[in-house]
């Protein structure tokens, strides 16, 4: 029904997560309708981003050159490595403002039945910081699912085996600010209970 290069662009934007057939459609659709000059900046910036940005040496975070500008800010905390999942999760910690250490993106999260291992992540690149650094404390910050529990509680585990000293802590998960009791879950009332503190 579509002329081949319009399905080939419809079959590529589908490949995007979240996005279906129709909604690839629509995008497809809208390029078409766009200037010759702002397809191409759309061209152009997905090319540009694919050759010139790769993972930090240190952290693996998305970086242009061979360090991220976290690794680089000498203001930064050296002593203290948030862990997180993917290059996105550096972003709604850092606009906390509360963070000021580094970080370590580990690529992922565990999965057996996926067959993610944990030699498929940086987990072992994560051990070598923090033997190798000055670390004090390590801050897990994967997500709260049954991946992010398993692999906290993996990395947490291979911490205290290399270095009992060091303080190894886990963001705090419970109830939203504004949310209503009635409508919580089980699970976020239950961890909100357990990281229960002082007023």
């Amino acid at each position: 029904m579509l002329a081949p290069p319009v399905q080939r662009l419809v079959t590529e934007l589908s490949k995007l997560p979240g996005v279906g057939g129709r909604t690839a459609q629509r995008l497809a659709f809208h390029i078409l309708r766009q200037t010759p000059q702002d397809a191409f900046a759309l061209a152009d910036a997905i090319r540009e981003v694919k050759e010139k940005i790769g993972l930090c040496e240190i952290c693996f975070n998305l970086a242009e050159g061979p360090r991220c500008t976290i690794c680089q800010d000498e203001r930064r905390d050296m002593s203290v490595i948030c862990v997180v999942e993917e290059p996105g999760d550096v972003i709604p910690v850092e606009r906390t403002g509360e963070y000021r250490g580094r970080y370590h993106v580990l690529g992922g999260a565990l999965s057996p039945i996926d067959g993610v291992e944990p030699e498929d992540l940086k987990v072992a690149q994560l051990y070598a910081r923090c033997e190798s650094e000055e670390i004090t404390e390590v801050v897990l910050a994967t997500n709260p699912t049954t991946t992010g529990e398993a692999t906290a509680l993996h990395i947490a585990d291979g911490l205290r085996l290399r270095r009992p000293e060091l303080v190894v802590t886990r963001l705090a998960s419970g109830l939203p600010v504004g949310g209503d009791l009635e409508y919580a879950d089980e699970v976020t009332l239950g961890k909100a209970l357990a990281g229960r503190r002082a007023v």
